[in-house]
């Protein structure tokens, strides 16, 4: 039956032409992004935050699923629908965040993702509130000493629990190994440690006999830090991750939608189309789930004022649409400039 159920979210999830939107932001994100616009963060703020995204219109053309926080799947639209329904109604699947955000591993500075106990309960709850799918996220920085084996093995390893435990309860998980973009090395170190992260990643799956065709690996792209002197170029960035993907993911993998991780809006979509043009064939569908490159052009525009709301869903769905295309190798540069 879970079986039924999970089959059913992949294919409502991997759609050419479409990707995740991730909304999931934390109180502490929001209040970040809220703050750049001069908006004090409360529960109602962050509501018409997500209702400014969630409620463009046509949002399904280009959106298959949305992971939301936990405060969202309980909000509701300035209609008064419930999120997760407004989105079933438009053709999208809710999703839900699950992991319990991170703690201190070592004394190196590294962190692992807390949030497995408990979790089957909390996702019975969630499926009552509509949720279909979830995500956890781990994160891995990179410095002279990191990311350490013991926690690419100790990340790789609750990874794979969470995953079997959500498809247990008929949930399709979303696994996120996020390689951090933070610091000034070289695209070379970033490569190395994506290989060995996402060959941990899918040795633990397998172990735990988790279903891999009824996964999404949401990873970093392979990229220089961002404070990194001569910052590898487009092509580059498309070629390594592409590179790195072919050596660690089993082809039955069913998706691979990239996170944006600390990219500007453009640069994500380059790299995103830069995949699908380079003649290399990829035996996934390889598709976005950002969060800031696809919202924050709509937060800009929209400014927490009501009466900028058309103003910032239009901006929005400018972004969606031009991922859109990005899955499809159709981007081009100057459409940034069309209106």
């Amino acid at each position: 039956m879970a079986n039924e159920e999970l089959k059913r979210t992949i294919k409502d999830m991997v759609i050419a032409g479409k990707g995740i939107l991730a909304a999931d932001e934390s109180v502490s994100t929001a209040t970040k992004r809220l703050a750049s616009i001069n908006v004090e963060s409360t529960e109602e703020t962050r509501r018409q935050y997500r209702n400014l995204i969630l409620t463009a219109p046509g949002i399904g053309k280009y959106i298959c699923g949305v992971i939301m926080f936990e405060e969202t799947l309980y909000q509701k639209t300035d209609d008064g629908v419930s999120f997760p329904q407004h989105l079933k109604n438009a053709g999208v699947v809710p999703g839900i965040k699950v992991d319990g955000g991170l703690a201190d591993f070592n004394d190196k500075g590294e962190q692992y993702t807390k949030g497995l106990d408990g979790l089957g309960d909390r996702l019975e709850k969630y499926k009552k509130a509509g949720a279909r799918f979830t995500k956890w996220r781990a994160v891995y920085s990179i410095s002279d000493n990191a990311p350490s084996q013991e926690l690419i093995n100790k990340n790789a390893a609750d990874l794979a629990k969470y995953a079997k435990i959500c498809q247990e309860h008929g949930l399709a998980p979303i696994v996120e190994p996020e390689v951090l973009i933070d610091g000034a090395h070289s695209i070379q170190k970033c490569h190395e440690a994506t290989e060995k992260v996402l060959k941990e990643v899918f040795r633990a799956l397998k172990k735990e006999n988790v279903a891999i065709g009824l996964c999404i690996l949401k990873p970093s792209m392979v990229i220089s830090g961002k404070q990194a002197e001569n910052r590898a170029g487009v092509d580059e960035v498309a070629k390594r991750t592409v590179e790195v993907l072919k050596k660690t993911v089993p082809e039955e993998l069913p998706s691979i939608n990239f996170l944006s991780g600390g990219q500007g809006p453009e640069e994500a979509t380059q790299h995103l189309n830069r995949m699908h043009t380079l003649g290399i064939e990829l035996p996934w569908y390889v598709s976005f789930s950002y969060a800031r490159a696809l919202q924050e052009p709509a937060l800009k525009a929209w400014q927490g004022r009501q009466e900028n709301l058309k103003k910032g869903q239009k901006a929005f769905l400018k972004r969606a649409k031009l991922n859109s295309l990005a899955t499809m190798g159709k981007y081009r540069e100057e459409m940034e400039k069309e209106e």
